[in-house]
């Protein structure tokens, strides 16, 4: 079975850490108003983003961890390198708006400094399940972003890159955060 390579674990947390510091930096010195405005009513907040961030995380951390562990191999001609660009590359591309699953829409449980500090706390929880873990290429489970970025062409990861996913998951939802701050009702 094919293991992680160094090269590939250095890329891995290089990205994580870039990922963290964007969104850190995004959402620094930002007033009460600003963390709460709503583009519209049906759009999320900055603070909502942030806490639906922390809810992905928490989710591929745990449940889909625990999953991965105990699934099946790739199939043979599983194209890593493939799924692992189009990881990083599609799943932060916002030209295609997604709608997340109830299950993990935010619910204003999280006050920003908590939602912070608990996405700081994930993203070292993270490096250390890919430095940890030997078969994070020896196993894949269904992903729907993976389905929903490929059209259905593509529908399974290993667990690399879930955690590539994850970090690009919250790329996407920085992107999501610009947009906000970019309104013209947003509060200066």
């Amino acid at each position: 079975m094919p293991t992680l390579q160094s090269n590939e674990l250095d890329q891995a947390l290089e990205y994580f850490d870039q990922t963290k510091k964007r969104v850190l930096g995004i959402t620094s010195g930002l007033t009460d108003a600003q963390w709460h405005f709503k583009p519209t009513p049906d759009r999320w907040s900055i603070a909502q983003n942030l806490e639906h961030m922390v809810m992905v995380e928490d989710r591929v951390l745990g449940p889909v961890r625990e999953l991965l562990a105990q699934a099946p191999p790739p199939p043979p001609g599983f194209d890593r390198a493939l799924i692992d660009r189009i990881a990083i590359e599609k799943i932060p591309d916002r030209s295609r708006k997604a709608t997340a699953p109830e299950f993990i829409h935010p619910g204003s449980q999280l006050t920003p400094p908590e939602a912070l500090a608990r996405l700081s706390q994930n993203y070292q929880r993270l490096a250390e399940y890919v430095t940890s873990t030997p078969d994070l290429r020896e196993h894949i489970i269904e992903s729907p972003p993976l389905r929903f970025v490929t059209d259905g062409a593509h529908t399974s990861m290993d667990g690399f890159q879930w955690a590539l996913a994850l970090a690009a998951h919250d790329e996407r939802h920085v992107r999501q955060i610009a947009e906000v701050q970019a309104h013209a009702d947003y509060p200066r």
